[in-house]
């Protein structure tokens, strides 16, 4: 298929100087190739369904990106209002609490000597290291607020505002999220330390949570929304559990962006290219998406640095 030449515009050879701002660069890579026009593309994608108050935007965070130094980021996107519904792994609200109890992620060694660490009580996420101490109280930490909770089944989504409201660290993503009233949905909560410790809380106490509960919430969020915007972080099963609930709705997601280190050819969903999504009915056949492959730990502040500049 031909093009006319004038559909295009000039690559942008990247110029650099003392004053140049975070968004600056990220315009100059609108016209630019690779990995850097995907982020910009990403960015504009945003951005529109961000300053679209008729657009909900669903945020999938995957992984453990807490740990990395990502909470502030995704505490402020909740906090700023630029999401409206967040789906996330047990893992990151884990970490969240453990940073809400006082306790710190540490800068450390992917190279260290594990059986080192073993011994000395320190637990490692790649290049982050975390006192085991902080797991032990966050035992005694949650089960005192489990005590605390409603004696009513819950939904996980319910079961989470309730914890949020019971944590005092104002910087907390679930204290944020309770406060604004932004719903958490943790399809995977049982494959994280906060489950382990919710599943020994009910051995001998009581603790109501049906996991299956909050399908007809998101449900009815997407049946209610008259557009919606996917921004996924990493994949995995917060990335499924959003586009899934479009295969129950009369509606499919309008725009859709995601950061992901993850390939497609395997026929995992992490790497799955969004338009794929459209064959499912996910996605809608004219939905503006764009997939950048990169680390979101290095993408995501770069982003938001620059959407914070534009006014968001």
């Amino acid at each position: 298929m031909k093009h006319k030449t004038d559909m295009h515009k000039n690559i942008t050879h990247i110029d650099v100087n003392k004053k140049t701002t975070v968004d600056d660069l990220m315009h100059q890579m609108e016209t630019t190739g690779f990995g850097a026009k995907k982020m910009a593309d990403v960015t504009k994608i945003l951005e529109s369904a961000i300053k679209d108050k008729e657009t909900k935007v669903f945020m999938g965070v995957a992984g453990a990106l807490v740990p990395a130094g990502m909470r502030k980021i995704l505490r402020d996107m909740i906090n700023d209002g630029w999401v409206d519904v967040v789906v996330t792994t047990g893992a990151n609200l884990t970490h969240d609490i453990i940073e809400a109890m006082g306790h710190h992620h540490l800068t450390g060694n992917e190279n260290a000597d594990d059986k080192e660490l073993r011994d000395q009580k320190i637990d490692r996420i790649y290049d982050v290291f975390l006192k085991n101490e902080a797991y032990e109280d966050l035992e005694t930490y949650l089960h005192k607020i489990y005590k605390d909770l409603p004696k009513k089944r819950m939904g996980v989504r319910e079961f989470l505002y309730e914890i949020g409201k019971r944590i005092e660290d104002k910087n907390s993503i679930l204290r944020t999220a309770a406060d604004k009233n932004i719903p958490i949905f943790c399809p995977g909560i049982s494959d994280s330390a906060m489950g382990f410790h919710a599943w020994s809380y009910i051995l001998d106490n009581k603790l109501d949570v049906d996991v299956f509960e909050d399908m007809k919430e998101l449900l009815a969020i997407t049946w209610d929304s008259k557009n919606s915007s996917v921004f996924i972080l990493g994949g995995g099963v917060p990335k499924d559990f959003i586009l899934q609930a479009m295969q129950f709705s009369p509606k499919e997601h309008s725009s859709a962006v995601q950061i992901t280190m993850d390939r497609p050819e395997h026929g995992g969903l992490s790497g799955a290219e969004l338009k794929e999504a459209i064959s499912w009915g996910k996605l809608g056949k004219n939905a503006t998406h764009a997939t950048l492959i990169a680390d979101v730990t290095i993408a995501l502040p770069l982003i938001t640095a620059s959407l914070k500049s534009r006014g968001l």
